[in-house]
């Protein structure tokens, strides 16, 4: 008999007339000891579904029963570890999990329950900050504590709510390890929410969609047949991990596709911005025509120093490469590396402490309109609405087109993000994805030179962050401007970009590899799964990560990519 079963359930909010149905029909049935991962997008119900299995929840209709009992209420039988860790910062963190650790064995001697604590402190690898306080530790390892906390409490099954999703990439991946670890040596049952497929393949015994709602229904199920421990690099040469997440990438993204807008109606009006009309006298431009294509956007040894209390700290140094006119690279590495420094100095935002940065023949001071940054978060005036804040920009860049013609701009980007039906709305009424696009919308109605991507779709579930990926790309190919992607994403970088620059960490982060990436324009991620070099590319990029991994002068790994010194020697 199944050790959890959901059948027929269905859950909904709201009053008659305005009621949402988030879920419809789930039914469910997860083995003892299986490790079962739900993917899904943003808004689909993933969080409602696992509420509803912690007790914290009831369906409208329908039965969720565990061991064959109804569920009523939360219990300690169930450990849950929510995206947001909710930690008592008063306490350490023993504390925190001796808190959950009373309240379940409160029989136990003192001395038994101070060992439980100790042993799942120790397990998730946080014994040596056993006495700290939440504002001590960084993200990851508050999580750990969750983790911790969760387990203490020796549940028979452990739903986990997307703990990982606003993590960075490294820490992240471990994590996943430590995961996969604590159900290899305690064999509980474990439901994985997440919208991570290559977490879920690395993790799980079986991977089910939740289609999008409303009324949203679980997909087909893919059983993960591959052998454990799952070596992340190492499953790039195992054809079942290809095509397992072939299918399941495929899978998702035609449900994506099922759910998005329209094309647009708009045409862009033949007027010039005054990010284009300073361009310097033909004759001048023919004199150096090298200077403009091949070195349309060169750094030069740039670098970039603050001062501390111990001295300067130099963050950045020696950072040289040229990009071409129409070229997009994407910038990667570890987080703290430097890249969004890099971005910041080119973007005008943050002063260069030594060398130069040259955008179309003309040195970079300060910040200026033909230079549009997305960043993570894309910062909207939250009581314009969304068309008004693409306007903003739109009016200063384009101040001799008609006004008709302005709007016809600002309509145009706004369709082509899918934002077509939601433009009048107040920024502040939007969800995140939805704010990203009228980020993105708003930096390519500014017709800029250079475009600065600063880990936009960080903020975003995998799924959102594929759809968005697709609305930049096919913006992109219409504009073919210049553009720089700051990522800690590998398929991402692979997904949109002509050149990887890797960076070492740091500090005095510099550039460690630069890799070609030899597949056609326009790139679909349906392209990417089926090129014969993918995952020779994402092999690659992974291999330099972890060489990395492990500090700022860490081996350099080996590969088809060409470094930064021979791409300056051959400049």
């Amino acid at each position: 008999m199944p050790v959890l079963e959901l059948k027929n359930v269905s859950k909904g909010y709201g009053e008659a007339g305005r009621r949402t149905e988030v879920l419809k029909n789930i039914d469910l049935a997860v083995e003892d000891g299986e490790f079962v991962a739900i993917v899904g997008f943003s808004g689909s119900g993933k969080t409602t579904l696992i509420s509803m299995i912690a007790g914290l929840a009831e369906p409208d209709v329908g039965e969720i029963r565990f061991k064959g009992e109804p569920v009523a209420g939360p219990g300690p039988e169930r450990g849950v570890v929510f995206q947001s860790y909710s930690l008592m910062p008063w306490l350490t963190v023993a504390g925190n999990v001796a808190l959950a650790v009373d309240s379940v064995f409160a029989k136990e001697t003192r001395q038994q329950r101070a060992a439980r604590v100790k042993r799942y402190v120790d397990m998730v690898g946080l014994s040596h900050a056993a006495d700290r306080r939440p504002a001590e530790l960084s993200g990851g390892m508050r999580q750990r504590v969750a983790v911790a906390r969760a387990l203490a409490m020796s549940p028979e099954i452990l739903l986990l709510d997307e703990p990982l999703s606003a993590l960075d990439a490294l820490t992240r991946a471990k994590l996943q390890d430590e995961i996969e670890r604590i159900w290899e040596d305690d064999k509980k049952t474990v439901i994985l929410i997440t919208n991570d497929v290559d977490e879920a393949i690395l993790l799980a015994d079986r991977i089910i969609p939740l289609n999008p709602g409303p009324g949203a229904t679980l997909g087909p199920a893919f059983k993960v047949d591959l052998p454990r421990p799952r070596d992340r690099t190492a499953v790039n040469h195992d054809p079942k991990f290809k095509a397992l997440r072939h299918d399941i990438t495929e899978y998702l993204m035609e449900v994506g596709m099922q759910r998005a807008s329209g094309e647009e109606s708009r045409t862009l009006p033949n007027v010039v911005p005054i990010t284009q009309a300073d361009e310097l006298p033909s004759a001048v431009k023919e004199a150096a025509k090298s200077a403009f294509v091949d070195g349309y956007c060169e750094f030069f040894e740039v670098k970039k120093v603050y001062p501390t209390p111990k001295g300067p700290l130099t963050v950045v140094e020696d950072f040289t490469h040229k990009m071409k006119k129409g070229e997009f690279i994407s910038l990667i590495g570890h987080s703290g590396c430097g890249k969004s420094t890099v971005l910041s100095m080119v973007a005008g935002l943050n002063e260069i402490s030594g060398g130069g940065i040259v955008l179309n023949g003309r040195e970079v001071h300060g910040a200026g309109p033909e230079r549009a940054v997305v960043f993570q978060a894309p910062s909207l005036f939250p009581w314009l609405t969304a068309r008004e804040n693409v306007a903003l920009g739109v009016d200063k860049v384009y101040p001799d087109a008609a006004p008709s013609e302005r709007r016809d701009i600002v309509e145009y980007y706004l369709e082509r993000v899918g934002l077509g039906d939601s433009m009048h709305r107040l920024a502040s009424e939007l969800s995140n994805g939805m704010k990203q696009r009228v980020g993105i919308a708003r930096a390519f109605a500014l017709s800029p030179k250079l475009l600065l991507l600063d880990e936009p779709f960080g903020m975003l579930d995998s799924l959102t962050r594929w759809e968005l990926q697709d609305v930049l790309m096919d913006v992109w190919k219409r504009t073919k401007v210049t553009a720089i992607c700051v990522t800690h994403d590998v398929d991402e970088a692979i997904l949109l970009a002509d050149k990887v620059v890797m960076m070492t960490n740091g500090p005095n982060a510099r550039i460690g590899k630069v890799m070609d990436v030899d597949i056609p324009h326009p790139r679909t991620r349906k392209d990417l799964l089926e090129h014969p070099d993918y995952y020779l590319y994402r092999e690659q990029l992974l291999s330099f990560l972890e060489e990395y991994e492990q500090g700022a002068h860490a081996r350099k790994p080996a590969g088809k990519v060409e470094d930064n010194k021979k791409e300056r020697e051959a400049a």
